[in-house]
């Protein structure tokens, strides 16, 4: 019966955080809904008709996610990036990364105006 309040006295200072921090949930459900969707794809990814099928889903969601972690619109990314990569230079290609896009992106905007 002692362990648990053990357990949570030897880490009370990481418990405590949220009081200073106004900022720090006491629960994991960001977390938790942010991962829904993955879990409720899961059983769909099972008919992705091979491994390179499989692999390629496992790449879109890894860049939508991507998108979405840099508050970029994955759709206008992803048709910007193809209208722009063929004519890119090797060097520049770094530009069409979500988390440079926006910036990139809103310089050309700024220097067309």
């Amino acid at each position: 019966m002692i362990e648990p309040i053990d357990y949570m006295l030897k880490r009370w200072d990481g418990f405590a955080r949220f009081l200073e921090d106004g900022r720090v949930c006491l629960t994991n459900n960001a977390a938790e809904r942010a991962l829904r969707g993955i879990a409720l794809g899961r059983r769909n990814w099972t008919f992705a008709g091979s491994q390179r099928g499989a692999d390629r889903a496992a790449i879109m969601l890894s860049v939508i996610t991507t998108c979405r972690l840099n508050e970029v619109d994955p759709k206008a990314w992803l048709a910007d990036v193809f209208a722009r990569i063929a004519d890119l230079p090797v060097s520049r290609l770094h530009e069409l990364l979500p988390w440079q896009w926006k910036s990139h992106k809103g310089a050309a905007i700024a220097a067309a105006a």
